[in-house]
């Protein structure tokens, strides 16, 4: 063989991965992915849902919290929005998604 042959034989084996390396890069894949969702995605669903009950179970009268920080008490509820009772005789009709919090067991008792 001459020189020419052997250094190229030499420069194609350098370029090659090491053998048994990608079954591993796999399996950090997925365990990354599971340690994701098990702290990330998983407790966002779960606070979603809770909201979605929350809003769901509106009722008149119960004390609540915009999203913009306006707090009211329900005077009325529709389909989509929510007329809140915010001081004396105002009223503001919000949307049922911006409602946020529920501060009734939050209110300082009389």
């Amino acid at each position: 063989m001459n020189t020419l042959t052997i250094t190229l034989l030499q420069a194609a084996g350098a370029g090659q991965a090491p053998a048994g390396g990608g079954g591993m890069f796999w399996i950090m894949m997925i365990l990354l992915f599971v340690i994701m969702w098990a702290f990330m995605i998983r407790p966002q669903r779960k606070q979603q849902k809770e909201l979605e009950k929350f809003r769901s179970e509106l009722k008149r009268g119960d004390k609540v919290v915009t999203a913009g920080g306006i707090y009211g008490v329900v005077d009325e509820i529709k389909d989509r929005s929510v007329l809140i009772k915010v001081d004396g005789e105002v009223k503001l009709r919000v949307d049922k998604n911006s409602i946020v919090r529920d501060f009734t067991e939050d209110a300082p008792k009389a």
